[in-house]
């Protein structure tokens, strides 16, 4: 993810703080990125360089004042090409789990269900995570119509992928007991 649109889009929805800022990314499903909170502030700092965000200091009493930043319209026109004009990329789907189970067929046939249901219920605390998510509307309450539809949608991908992840676990439960019985 490239951090600087990321903050360019996060403040096309509202003005924020930087810590605002570290939290929507670290919350949200779909906003992944793995590097420091120092990089946010020099993001920030490169973008009020260049004038595509400014940032009014607000003073608070008996706590320390905050830096909140907004985009300006030269920041909205920023990003808005560099969502039109940037290639869009397909999912890598590197998955520690694939190594894991590419290896399984070392174990026992009863060690590697183990392996599929540990698997299956992290698989299914996650799709009932995003579900509750979107049903409270996290991060997409008070967009407009057409901006919350894909909000929404961002929310259904992840499930969908989710519960594609159980049908194939289902597919090699069948294969792996399939396979079993053959050999016995």
């Amino acid at each position: 993810m490239t951090i600087d649109y990321a903050i360019l889009g996060m403040l096309s929805w509202q003005p924020l703080t930087g810590y605002d800022i570290k939290k929507i990314i670290q919350e949200s499903p779909f906003l992944y990125w793995s590097g420091n909170n120092n990089q946010i502030y020099k993001s920030l700092v490169q973008l009020l360089d260049n004038n595509l965000v400014i940032n009014e200091t607000k003073h608070q009493e008996g706590a320390p004042s905050k830096k909140i930043y907004s985009i300006t319209e030269f920041g909205i026109k920023e990003l808005e090409k560099w969502i039109v004009d940037t290639n869009v990329e397909v999912p890598e789907l590197k998955k520690q789990f694939l190594i894991q189970l590419s290896w399984s067929g070392r174990l026992e046939v009863k060690e590697i269900e183990k392996l599929l249901l540990k698997y299956e219920t992290e698989i299914e605390k996650y799709i009932a995570m995003y579900k509750e998510e979107q049903k409270r509307e996290k991060h997409f309450k008070n967009r407009p119509k057409h901006e919350y539809f894909i909000w929404k949608m961002l929310y259904e991908n992840m499930i969908m992928s989710y519960e594609n992840e159980l049908k194939w676990i289902e597919k090699v439960r069948d294969g792996l007991l399939e396979s079993h019985v053959k050999e016995g």
